[in-house]
């Protein structure tokens, strides 16, 4: 019985941290994370949960990138070049972009 209960106080546990995930709207709505012209995100503030989601999308962005970049017969930096222009584009207003080395709200 003792084993359940502690089963079910893990499980529980776990729900309640992933309720507190940082996710990348939310990232961007609290000022922590902005779009930069490198096609890739980074920190405006410094926060744990933000840096780590950062790392994850910034790999998939970039695996993205490349596979682009193969299929369209282009480079790397020419295909990171262009989604950076996209996402700063498409930035909500209120969310941060990088301009010249600042942040800055767009």
């Amino acid at each position: 019985m003792k084993t359940n209960s502690f089963v079910f106080a893990l499980i529980a546990l776990g729900m309640t941290f992933s309720a507190f995930a940082l996710t990348l709207n939310s990232a961007k709505s609290q000022g922590l994370i902005g779009e930069t012209s490198s096609g890739y995100l980074a920190l405006v503030s410094q926060n744990a949960q933000a840096h780590a989601l950062i790392k994850s999308v910034n790999a998939k962005r970039k695996s993205k990138y490349q596979q682009l970049a193969k299929k369209n017969n282009l480079s790397l930096s020419q295909v990171e070049t262009l989604a950076g222009k996209k996402a700063v584009e498409k930035t909500a207003s209120g969310h941060f972009i990088k301009v010249k080395g600042k942040w800055v709200k767009k």
